[in-house]
Formats: structure tokens, C-alpha cells, sequence
């Protein structure tokens, strides 16, 4: 380990216990709510950040992608994330009496609400939390463990065995997520709900996964790795970003459309709350910082391919995931305070606490999988 990496590891382990400081603070001098909000914002962030990751490893086994070959050892690594919110998942089903209004029980003299306890009570919403993690840590171990293994021993029956189990996961990854959306998301309103809420979730958690994949890979050819990844390779990874730019704001669109050209109260109210005061200029800092500059940015074919545009529209692409999930959760504190030192010390800490994750991560087998027998071919690629 050089000095630079010494002295990176240090500032991260600091920036962690700045972190903890400033939330334990947040806990006792702003209260549980504020505390909690920010907690399970940054749990969905960095969930979704590593499930998208893992969707892309399963697609590539699902198609029978080469191309993408000499990339799939970052994502693998990536998608371990996953297993690092799963103790902060955990400890996430202590907000649900303190923030989720179905939670309590005066709540269910409402009778909209009441009909929803089959599904929103506390023991089986643990039951899903629970079931979930279990899931996706399966999963994981099966995709990255065996990945792993594969170059040790360059059995390609690995490879085999991996792709007969990815057309599952995407059945899993798809019930999964959409758990996510509703239990954690939808039901801070427990009125409220989505037909398309799901695929709206999916949208920004292949992007999230792209964009830190996209943004590893570009870091680790600047560090002098991944010398074999091609212009090709990345322009491949700028197309998809640039496509999914694209869905993720039609899919946003048309759930904002149908809602108000229904006009029902119950739809209407959850983007009133989300419109109004402070919270209409995040809407369109989203729609400047999450469609339109990576959209112009990445239009040009040259751009697709070239590291400096690249990395800044995977960067803005992430930071406005971040960003839409704040617009989505936030406002059901209904406080018109909604940034300040508390939200910046639960950024630390989660930011530090990801990278020393990724860091021991990046360090996890070889940077390509080179006992897949697609490699060479992978490693061929020409558009």
C-alpha cells in the first residue's frame, strides 16, 4: 500500500467518525424523525446503487453478453454494497413506528389505511425486509463467489451453472425492488400509491448501477489498471446511460401525467406536497441535472467513448438519483428545513464508510474475470 493510499484510508476512517459524531447529534439535538429520514435515504441509495450493479451482472450472464466480459469483475465487486446495508437494513425497521403512519395504531381508524394492514403491519413488513436480504445475499454469492473461483481453477462450467441461475434472479431482482418501492418508499403515504412506482425505482437503480460502474472503471484505467478496456468498451457503457437517461424520464413523466389527468385526490396530494415551496426547485434541478445536461452531454458520439464526458454524466446521473430520493422521502417529514449540517454528517459517514467498503472490495480477485472463457473475445471487441 503506497503513502497516497495510507493517507485516503485515514481520511475515510476520520470522515466516519466526523460522521457518527454528527449523527449521533442529529439523534439527540433534532430528534428521531430527522435522524431517521436521513437514514433510510442513504440505505436506499446505497441499496440501489448495488442492486443495479448486480442487475447488470445477471443481465450480461441473462443475454449471453461478450463485450462486457473484461468489465463484469467491477460490478460484481460494486454490487457488494448489497451486503454492507443489510446490518444498516436492520437497523432501518426502528424507524417504522417513528416515521410510517401505518405503524401506529390510531392511524388505522382511517379506513383506506385499514384495508392496507393486511400487507402494512409491522411483523410482515419484517418478514419482507428480512426475506429480501436473504435474497440478494444468496445471490450474490452466487454470481461474484463463483466468479471468483472461476479464476482459480478456469472451470467453465461456472460460467454454466451462473448462467442458468441469472434468468432467476431477474425474476427475484424484479419482486425484490418492487417490495423496496412500495414498503420503504410508498408507504410514508400509506393513501398514496402507484401503478408504475416500481418500474420508476428500477429506472434509477440500473442508472445508479451504471454510473458507478462507469465511474470505477474510468478510475481504475486512470490508476493504470484496466489497460485493456477499449474506447469501444466504454462507449458501450456511455450508450446505455444515455438510453436509460432517456427511460428513467419517461417513466417519471408518465407517472406524473396519468396522476394529474385523473386528478384523484389521494395521487394529486403526494406531487402537491412535492411541488410546492422549495421542493419545486429540487423537482427541477432533477430535471436539469438528471435528463437534460447528461442528456446533451452524452448525445454525441464522441462523447460516449470519451473518459472526461463520461465521468461527468455518471457523476450527475448519480448524484441526481441521490437527489430523487430525497424529493421522494423527505417532504413526508412536512419541515420546511430540509438541508443543514445534520443531512451533511449522515453524508459523510455513508460516503466514508461506502469507499472503505469499495476499496477492500477493489482488492477482491483479479480486475477481470480470467477464467471466464469469454474473456478474449470480450477483449476483442470492435463496434
Amino acid at each position: 500500500m503506497t503513502g497516497r493510499e495510507r493517507r485516503a484510508g485515514m481520511i475515510l476512517v476520520l470522515g466516519c467518525i466526523v460522521g457518527l459524531a454528527g449523527i449521533a447529534l442529529t439523534f439527540f439535538v433534532s430528534g428521531m424523525q430527522r435522524f431517521w429520514i436521513n437514514w433510510i435515504i442513504w440505505f436506499l441509495f446505497l441499496l440501489t446503487a448495488g442492486l443495479g450493479c448486480l442487475f447488470i451482472v445477471a443481465l450480461e450472464h441473462v443475454v449471453g453478453a461478450r463485450w462486457s466480459t473484461p468489465l463484469r469483475r467491477i460490478p460484481e465487486r460494486l454490487s457488494g454494497l448489497t451486503i454492507l446495508m443489510v446490518p444498516v437494513a436492520l437497523v432501518a425497521l426502528f424507524s417504522l413506528p417513528v416515521l410510517y403512519p401505518w405503524a401506529r395504531p390510531e392511524v388505522l381508524r382511517d379506513p383506506m389505511v385499514a384495508g392496507k394492514a393486511v400487507w402494512l403491519n409491522i411483523p410482515f413488513f419484517s418478514l419482507r425486509v428480512v426475506a429480501c436480504l436473504v435474497l440478494w445475499a444468496l445471490s450474490y454469492w452466487i454470481f461474484v463467489s463463483r466468479s471468483i473461483r472461476q479464476d482459480r481453477h478456469g472451470d467453465p462450467g461456472y460460467t454454466v451453472r451462473v448462467r442458468r441461475f441469472a434468468p432467476l434472479f431477474m425474476a427475484i431482482f424484479g419482486i425484490t425492488l418492487t417490495v423496496v418501492a412500495f414498503d420503504w418508499i410508498s408507504s410514508l403515504d400509506p393513501l398514496w400509491y402507484s401503478d408504475i412506482f416500481g418500474v420508476y425505482l428500477f429506472a434509477g437503480t440500473f442508472l445508479a448501477g451504471l454510473a458507478v460502474t462507469t465511474l470505477a472503471v474510468l478510475y481504475l484505467r486512470k490508476r493504470g489498471r484496466l489497460q485493456e478496456i477499449k474506447p469501444d468498451h466504454l462507449y458501450n457503457l456511455g450508450g446505455f446511460l444515455f438510453a436509460f437517461i432517456v427511460f428513467w424520464s419517461y417513466i417519471g413523466f408518465a407517472q406524473y401525467l396519468l396522476m394529474w389527468y385523473a386528478n384523484i385526490p389521494e395521487e394529486v396530494l403526494w406531487y402537491k406536497e412535492r411541488l410546492s415551496g422549495g421542493w419545486g426547485v429540487v423537482l427541477l434541478a432533477m430535471a436539469l441535472l438528471h435528463f437534460l445536461v447528461p442528456f446533451f452531454i452524452l448525445m454525441a458520439r464522441n462523447a460516449k467513448s470519451d473518459p472526461r464526458f463520461l465521468s461527468g454524466a455518471a457523476a450527475l446521473v448519480l448524484f441526481s438519483h441521490l437527489l430523487d430520493l430525497y424529493w421522494m422521502i423527505y417532504p413526508a417529514l412536512k419541515e420546511k428545513s430540509f438541508f443543514g449540517w445534520q443531512e451533511l454528517s449522515f453524508a459523510v459517514l455513508f460516503v466514508s464508510a461506502a469507499l472503505l467498503w469499495i476499496r477492500r472490495s477493489m482488492k477482491r480477485g483479479e480486475d477481470m474475470p480470467v477464467g471466464d472463457p469469454m474473456l478474449r473475445e470480450g477483449l476483442g471487441f470492435r463496434l
